[in-house]
């Protein structure tokens, strides 16, 4: 849909609306209302439109957990912030402890391209809005939201890869 409809309303075109998540240790991580975990493309988000390989990870899995504790109290549903704080922001961080590269520029440059447009500039009450709303609906969705992921069976180390669904 962005990308049929961009040009329009941007003047340019855009050819997704990305949410991000890492591949590693045979499970997908992402942040929404938290930082969550799961079966590689089996989230809410459907399967990815695109899955970008960036590197091998020699990091032990339990060191990654550990990391991912260390950082759950900053990737939080009061945390979330629909331009500035999203999951593409946690992928970024994620990718680069993993493997040391992150996930692809345009992707975390998606949010300042589109609210320099003079349409993106109109949509920001409305993004606001919608930030407020997620969040409320979230902390009455009787979910924590406090960063807490499930608990999983660490498998041996694996590639990491950024998995990319458009909106």
């Amino acid at each position: 849909m962005a990308r049929a409809m961009s040009a329009q309303l941007l003047g340019k075109q855009i050819d997704g609306v990305w949410h991000t998540g890492i591949i590693a240790f045979n499970q997908e991580f992402y942040f929404g209302g938290g930082i969550q975990c799961g079966v590689p493309g089996g989230t809410h988000f459907g399967r990815p439109l695109h899955v970008i390989e960036l590197g091998v990870t020699h990091i032990p899995r339990e060191v990654f957990d550990d990391f991912i504790m260390e950082i759950s109290p900053r990737f939080t549903m009061h945390t979330y912030n629909l331009l500035r704080h999203n999951c593409n922001n946690f992928s970024q961080e994620i990718a680069h402890f993993l493997v040391g590269e992150g996930i692809p520029q345009h992707i975390l440059d998606l949010p300042d391209e589109v609210m320099a447009t003079p349409f993106g500039q109109q949509m920001m009450p409305m993004l606001a809005m919608m930030d407020s709303q997620m969040r409320s609906a979230s902390e009455q969705g009787g979910g924590s939201g406090n960063g807490e992921f499930g608990a999983w069976t660490p498998p041996p180390a694996a590639a990491a890869a950024a998995a990319a669904h458009s909106l």
